[in-house]
């Protein structure tokens, strides 16, 4: 058979093989991480135990680290800190069953990064469940804990619950936070919804960093036309995982209920005239300066549309007057168990 005039059947085998292959690769990178974070937690049990048997004191792990590294040298990973990571990745997880799997599903450094930055187990839950679900990279995984993502995900109102396809429900929660950290801005207090527009285009990379990774931008006074009547979307995005077109309106004000009404009315016009066949329903973000959340609970009680209502604030600490909308730990269980 003359391979050359068969080229697409010939490429169609070579990209099967590929793709074999690199998922070949993939799995078994996953054994082997799995293999080191067991490893890790054997010497970590290992050090504690015989402290607590012998009453070794921390010059064990000194000792202990000395003596690894002389006998396998040019393999990482047995330094005295790294040893005391271990230790204390035991001692983190040792009472916690549901957790103790989960570990082994994501690298031995992005576990020291949720162990050391993270204040408790339902946090950590979260981190490291979100890390394998979406591949996020070390750097991705401390932006997002330093910018309080897990605060703002238990935090977050909107219609999802109602509106969205139950296999997209959990990452359009996701896609929408409570609250956005604009810091890169260079903007007054005082600023109108034009001068914070042009500053978000001007800033467009770091803009869709903060709104969660998987957006792209489609354009700003996104124009739709009805009954010969214009009407302008501030922002126009799409969200690459949920395959749909995402409507943003900014307003530098708190919020007000007939918002809610006019984003509805943009969404509809969006998926009969702008919204691919393959495409998802599109997505409302009511973007404000502030809001009160039981305004927003009764504004969207009886909305149809997916319609998320946020904030927005150019420093990076989540407000102490929002902790007490925190559920509950058992609450916070239920919401992290179907992720």
């Amino acid at each position: 058979m003359n391979i050359v005039k068969d080229d697409n059947k010939y490429g169609k085998f070579l990209r099967e093989i590929k793709e074999r292959i690199y998922r070949s690769q993939y799995d078994a990178l996953k054994v082997v991480n799995k293999e080191i974070i067991s490893l890790y937690w054997d010497i970590g049990r290992g050090v504690v135990k015989r402290q607590k048997l012998f009453g070794w004191g921390k010059s064990v792990v000194e000792k202990l680290a000395e003596d690894l590294q002389k006998e396998f040298t040019g393999i990482h990973g047995f330094s005295s800190q790294n040893i005391w990571y271990m230790r204390q990745f035991y001692v983190a997880y040792n009472n916690n069953p549901k957790l103790q799997p989960l570990v082994g599903e994501i690298s031995w450094t992005k576990n020291i990064i949720i162990m050391s930055k993270c204040k408790n187990d339902l946090e950590r839950e979260f981190y490291i469940k979100m890390t394998k679900k979406y591949g996020w990279s070390k750097n991705v995984l401390i932006h997002q804990i330093e910018n309080k993502s897990y605060e703002k995900f238990l935090l977050n109102q909107t219609s999802f619950d109602k509106t969205v396809p139950e296999k997209y429900k959990h990452q359009a929660k996701l896609a929408v936070k409570d609250e956005y950290t604009f810091d890169f801005l260079e903007l007054s207090e005082e600023h109108s919804e034009k001068q914070l527009e042009v500053e978000l285009i001007n800033n467009i990379r770091k803009f869709l960093i903060e709104m969660g990774g998987y957006f792209t931008f489609v354009g700003n006074q996104y124009r739709i036309e009805v009954e010969d009547n214009e009407y302008f979307i501030d922002l126009l995005l799409y969200h690459r995982v949920l395959k749909c077109l995402v409507a943003v309106e900014l307003k530098i004000g708190s919020f007000k209920p007939e918002y809610a009404g006019k984003m509805q009315f943009y969404l509809s016009a969006l998926d009969d005239k702008s919204k691919l066949k393959d495409e998802n329903p599109s997505i409302g973000i009511i973007l404000c300066k502030s809001k009160k959340r039981t305004i927003v609970e009764y504004a969207l009680r009886s909305v149809n549309k997916p319609i998320g209502i946020a904030t927005y604030k150019i420093t990076d600490k989540l407000p102490k007057e929002l902790q007490k909308y925190l559920p509950s730990p058992k609450e916070i269980s239920e919401k992290l168990k179907n992720m």
